[in-house]
């Protein structure tokens, strides 16, 4: 396992999983940079190193350029795990190596993929699967020799992001709420441009339907770019009118 930071003198609040370098950034990147702005203790865990994979000279690029992403972002606190790329499946292996960084990281809140993306790598929705039993393992007792004494963690709650654009519909349910990022979008796309092996010239188009994505979601709660998020609890506020009329 490699990473920015390997222990924290603080919990965390906030912790982005992300099947590979990049995902979190293209789907959350400008929540979590508006989160670092906000004074949050933020981190990131890829489950692979996105090795291999076309235009990349090979895995230390990769982990250069995802070490410059989170430090455009903000964010101190980035780690890679040793899940194969391609290769990767919800197994009980990968379910510790994720808990166990739970677990020392103790994040307040953890976000990961919420669905598989067609026609894009199915080590996504092998990350939505991991990712849930990873938060549901962390907090078990009488496991101890599983995650080498690490104590037990409870994550207080647990969202969700979309990574794709097929579809520019918003969920049918109420259990999802948009992120304003009107003044971390630049940054955000800065951010992704760090992949300079991922994101040449020819992929220009990317960002193009990227913005569209982001002002859509924006549009739809009043905001001129916005990041969506999935919630399994209902949201409430103890004050509608700051929370209808921010």
């Amino acid at each position: 396992m490699t990473g920015v930071s390997s222990e924290l003198p603080e919990p965390l609040h906030v912790l982005a999983v992300g099947a590979h370098p990049d995902d979190v950034e293209i789907a959350i990147g400008g929540t979590l940079a508006r989160l670092v702005q906000q004074g949050y203790r933020v981190g990131i865990v890829d489950l692979t190193d996105g090795e291999p994979t076309p235009g990349s000279p090979g895995p230390e690029a990769r982990l250069r350029e995802a070490a410059e992403a989170a430090r455009i972002l903000g964010v101190g606190v980035r780690e890679t795990l040793d899940l194969p790329n391609r290769r990767l499946f919800d197994s009980h292996e990968g379910r510790l190596a994720l808990g166990k960084v739970i677990r020392r990281l103790r994040p307040q809140i953890v976000i990961g993929l919420a669905a598989k993306t067609p026609l894009a790598s199915p080590d996504h929705q092998q990350a939505v699967q991991l990712t849930d039993a990873a938060v549901f393992y962390a907090r078990l007792s009488k496991w101890d020799q599983q995650f080498d004494g690490l104590p037990v963690h409870t994550v207080r709650k647990q969202l969700w992001y979309q990574l794709g654009f097929a579809s520019l519909e918003l969920p049918p349910s109420g259990g999802h709420f948009v992120v304003d990022i009107g003044e971390t979008f630049e940054i955000k796309l800065r951010a992704i441009r760090a992949y300079a092996s991922q994101f040449p010239p020819s992929k220009a188009r990317l960002f193009q339907t990227l913005e569209a994505q982001n002002r859509f979601y924006g549009g739809s709660a009043g905001f001129e770019v916005g990041e969506l998020f999935h919630s399994t609890h209902t949201l409430g506020t103890r004050d509608l009118v700051a929370q209808v009329c921010p």
